[in-house]
């Protein structure tokens, strides 16, 4: 248990992918939304992920790769 009584376990860790590049390790980035008052409200901003399969060593992996990785050809896709 943690301080605000949540628990972190391998078993919640592994059952959810993260919204990251697998290539650059691209992430969400956080910034204001401004209204027409410029009253300012909490937002975020995602990549663009794409879940493509890819060579990862030997086997085909289902991963998420952001869109300029792709087009960059960083990542080997899986046939």
């Amino acid at each position: 248990m943690t301080a605000r009584g949540r628990t972190s376990g391998p078993a919640i860790l592994l059952c959810r992918m993260a919204k990251i590049c697998h290539s650059c390790g691209k992430g969400p980035a956080f910034g204001n939304s401004r209204s027409h008052s410029m009253v300012a409200t909490k937002r975020r901003f995602d990549p663009n992920l794409q879940k493509v399969r890819v060579m990862d060593g030997a086997s085909p992996r289902r991963v998420y790769v952001c869109t300029r990785c792709l087009k960059a050809g960083k990542v080997t896709k899986a046939l």
